[in-house]
């Protein structure tokens, strides 16, 4: 069978780390065991236009495995010409990229490694914060450009401590950012969520379940999103419901680019109703030189820590989203289906682990 691998090109970054398996030189290791298989592996970075790789390749592809990072975007016309497609695995989590209805209506399994980047992303999550209310940003540009002026960069500085932050999410990564937040005393841990965690796991993280979104970014200093991308929480962020955030709150946003308007999050911004946005996460992606999020400031001159979708992909990451992929496909290989209940999004024509006797839709909550 063929399989098509769609990754982005790291060049001689290839070379100087070999773990750097989420790239097109790499291949994510796989190459010589799907290859030992007696199977064809067909890999490319080119995945846009109607004359890409991607395109040309996924028409008898029966396998196509892309990334959250750079990701083919499978949509309904892709998989209509892909007569011979079965299963679709992103490598690493969230599968936004596939139109899961087509998937569905053709039967076309799409599975994830999850829970393989959790603990990367919630570290990146609070990395942030921390680079957002301390100003950090401003002060690192301040030097490397030959400045030392303190009162520039401290009036705009703060601490965590005491401050009330909320994750809107309380799945495996909102409650890893929480339980990582709780050693540096803040005033209040929350979470907005349609199912809160078990009274246990609140009890040992030290947070409260809010169930009114707006209620709880009243009283947010610093909020980070970590939800899955879907039809209710496309364009969450938007003008309206960022009204209701504290004046002068943080952002962070390492879910999906697309649950934020853009152009909302820079006039919240320049105006000061956000103090700042760090975001790892873009629409599309990647991002064009031009994308707003990239220049955008703060009426102090700061405010802004955007990184390039990294947060899920360290090199630790990637060896556990690698060998995850290996899982699945080692599954569809034996032809058993046996995959873990987790990874799969859709099989069987159904949202979900149906197949596994869950009936819960994948679309239907706010958890990540």
């Amino acid at each position: 069978m063929k399989i098509l691998l769609v990754l982005y090109d790291a060049g001689s970054h290839a070379k100087d780390e070999p773990r750097l398996l989420g790239c097109t030189e790499n291949e994510l290791g796989l190459r010589d065991w799907i290859e030992s298989q007696g199977h064809t592996l067909v890999t490319t970075s080119d995945k846009d236009g109607e004359n890409s790789t991607v395109d040309k390749e996924i028409v008898d592809a029966e396998i196509v495995i892309t990334t959250p990072f750079h990701p083919a975007y499978i949509t309904k016309e892709r998989i209509d010409k892909a007569k011979k497609l079965k299963i679709c695995i992103t490598a690493g989590v969230g599968s936004d990229h596939v139109d899961l209805d087509a998937a569905n209506a053709r039967d076309i399994a799409v599975l994830e490694v999850t829970g393989s980047n959790v603990q990367s992303v919630a570290e990146h999550v609070v990395m942030t914060m921390l680079v957002l209310v301390r100003n950090f940003v401003p002060a690192h540009e301040q030097i490397i450009e030959g400045g030392w002026n303190v009162a520039a960069v401290a009036k705009d500085s703060y601490d965590i401590e005491g401050k009330v932050i909320g994750t809107v999410g309380g799945g495996r990564i909102g409650q890893r950012v929480l339980k990582r937040l709780a050693p540096f005393n803040p005033m209040e841990l929350l979470y907005y969520d349609y199912q809160p965690m078990p009274k246990d796991v609140e009890k040992e993280i030290g947070c409260r379940h809010v169930p009114d979104l707006k209620e709880m970014l009243s009283v947010c200093d610093i909020v980070t999103i970590n939800c899955p991308l879907h039809d209710s929480t496309k364009g969450m962020f938007n003008k309206e419901l960022i009204s209701h955030m504290k004046d002068g709150a943080w952002l962070v946003n390492t879910a999906r680019g697309a649950i934020c308007v853009t152009d909302d999050i820079v006039e919240a911004l320049k105006s000061g109703k956000i103090r700042g946005y760090g975001g790892d996460v873009w629409n599309p992606q990647p991002a064009p030189k031009d994308h707003p999020w990239r220049y955008m400031r703060n009426k102090w001159g700061g405010g802004n820590a955007m990184t390039p979708h990294i947060s899920g992909t360290s090199i630790d990451a990637q060896g556990r989203y690698s060998e995850g992929t290996k899982n699945i496909l080692e599954v569809y290989f034996s032809g058993k289906q046996n995959y873990r209940p987790q990874d799969v999004i859709c099989i069987n024509g159904h949202y979900g682990t149906k197949a596994y006797g869950d009936d819960k839709e994948h679309k239907a909550h706010v958890s990540k």
